[in-house]
């Protein structure tokens, strides 16, 4: 019997897709996709928890994604994400973070792996801070858990953290660390075993005429995906999808992320021995699932494209990160560098984020803007805008509106 490279080398493609595919999503070809009352553009956080509220609320729903789920160009691809209710006076935030726990621990309950990581959240900050003071208060008004702690509690709580004399700290016990990735693809598979379609396909830009009603978006292969109504969640792409709403209204920044070693053998850097923490600019996690100390800063980069850019880290941006790491946790000054990620954040003018119709359609809903802090709001999000689509909300939040969203950055929430 003869044997053939050509048969060796298919047989291990065979072995190779039937090994992927029993733990990917089954999607869909947009020319075989099913007819649906709504169609969700993005698999991302703020889509799939929409197609969730849809779904639930017995909507014929589809997602539509150019790559997959959370895929390594996405806003919600990447480890981890931080999830804290405290937000000064923006109640809005502070509402919709705290009532998007209860969905982040039933999803996470449902994984095989956890998806919440309950570390505390931990805000350094200074005495007599007005957005502190504005924390505090949103925090006490709606019962949620904290605690104000000085600068010798602070010592108690983080030894190998070195701090000022004048070091003050919010603790969120209840806060912590989401798995972005693995949440959201593990959303969108429970979504798709509910018979929800994913189908997968690059959606050409949506252009406004006289109509006022889409009837249906169009491909770049050419099908054409119809449905009554349509929401566009496309990330750092939504100004790229809908250039007519969002044109100079998008700021896709380069955002780089590092992961150091931890002593082997010391929890005291791990989860449980020190919990996510913000030190403006910079914020960062403790050593989740081994990955490593999590530092980045949360100052906008340059200007960046997501399908073009080059992904390489900064040696200015680590050299940033050390000298940070040696001011605060001098331990970790010299520990090697075992991963870096280079994502982006993908804002509005103010920081707010975005869920509006569509100035040029009437069956059309937009929601973006969510870098930097939306990841967090994903459930809340997404109820928000299902009540949208459905006609049980008739406005959006001025926050949230289209028209307060300029061409010139100017952010404004933390």
């Amino acid at each position: 019997m003869t044997i053939r490279r050509r048969d060796i080398l298919m047989g291990l493609g065979a072995a190779g897709t039937a090994a992927s595919l029993a733990s990917m999503v089954r999607t869909v070809p947009a020319a075989a996709a099913p007819n649906v009352d709504v169609l969700v553009v993005g698999a991302g956080v703020f889509g799939a928890w929409t197609a969730a509220a849809l779904h639930r609320a017995g909507i014929s729903v589809g997602l539509v994604e150019a790559v997959s789920p959370a895929h390594s160009r996405a806003s919600s691809g990447g480890e981890s994400r931080v999830t804290r209710c405290g937000y000064g006076d923006a109640d809005l935030y502070t509402d919709w973070a705290y009532s998007s726990l209860d969905d982040w621990r039933a999803l996470s309950d449902r994984s095989s792996l956890p998806l919440f990581h309950e570390t505390g959240v931990l805000w350094l900050s200074r005495p007599g801070d007005p957005f502190l003071q504005a924390t505090l208060a949103g925090l006490t008004k709606r019962g949620i858990a904290h605690d104000l702690l000085d600068t010798d509690s602070l010592r108690l709580v983080i030894p190998h953290m070195t701090l000022a004399d004048d070091d003050v700290a919010l603790l969120e016990p209840g806060g912590g660390a989401l798995m972005a990735r693995r949440s959201v693809q593990t959303l969108v598979r429970d979504l798709v075993d509910g018979g929800v379609p994913l189908i997968t396909a690059r959606i050409k830009p949506v252009t406004g005429d006289d109509s006022g009603r889409l009837t249906a978006i169009v491909t770049e292969n050419g099908d054409r995906l119809t449905a009554d109504r349509f929401v566009l969640a496309c990330g750092p792409w939504l100004d790229q999808v809908a250039p007519d709403a969002m044109a100079d209204r998008l700021f896709v920044t380069r955002q780089d992320v590092f992961y150091f070693a931890v002593p082997a053998g010391d929890p005291s850097y791990a989860a449980g021995g020190i919990p996510v923490w913000a030190d403006l600019p910079f914020y960062g996690m403790p050593d989740i699932e081994g990955r490593g100390f999590k530092v980045a800063s949360d100052t906008h980069g340059p200007a960046i494209d997501p399908d073009r850019a080059d992904r390489r880290p900064s040696p200015q941006k680590l050299a940033e990160a050390r000298d940070f790491l040696h001011r605060r946790f001098p331990t970790l000054a010299g520990a090697p560098l075992i991963e870096s990620r280079v994502c982006q954040y993908e804002n509005t003018s103010s920081g707010d984020l975005l869920v509006d119709r569509h100035p040029s359609y009437d069956n059309v809903w937009l929601a973006g803007g969510g870098s930097g802090h939306g990841f967090k709001h994903g459930p809340a999000l997404g109820r928000f805008t299902a009540d949208l689509v459905m006609g049980r909300r008739t406005r959006t939040e001025p926050r949230l509106s289209l028209a307060t969203k300029s061409r010139t950055q100017d952010r404004a929430v933390q």
